[in-house]
């Protein structure tokens, strides 16, 4: 018979000390944040892909216009401008994440004791 604590006890602490960073105003501050820059974000990057494949679509002969030489038209330049919003957006996200959520991400992961425990490339 072993007189060692079993080893749910301290999983048990760190499963409480989650569900309080997770009911703290400082975590639905963070989500809340995040929420603000990626849901408009969405719904402009489906409008704008939304906007390129009607067009594609029932706009053809305003679509098939060329604007250089013989094989560029507006189709194309649409085309070629959703890589670019990709780029773009993502380029933002990163610039956003570190402003306004990593510094909070990481104070609440010091705060819960997994300091030495972070993931990505800062870690």
């Amino acid at each position: 018979m072993s007189t060692d604590t079993p080893p749910s006890a301290p999983s048990a602490s760190a499963a409480d000390r989650y569900v309080a960073v997770q009911r703290s105003d400082e975590f639905a501050g963070l989500r809340r944040t995040l929420r603000g820059f990626i849901f408009p974000m969405t719904v402009a990057f489906f409008l704008w892909y939304a906007l390129y494949v009607i067009l594609s679509a029932y706009a053809r002969d305003f679509m098939g216009t060329k604007l250089f030489g013989s094989n560029i038209n507006v189709a194309l330049v649409f085309g070629l401008l959703q890589f670019v919003s990709t780029f773009l957006i993502a380029w933002l996200y990163s610039r956003f994440a570190d402003r306004k959520i990593d510094p909070v991400a990481d104070r609440i992961r010091a705060e819960i004791g997994e300091v030495g425990h972070e993931h990505g490339p800062r870690g």
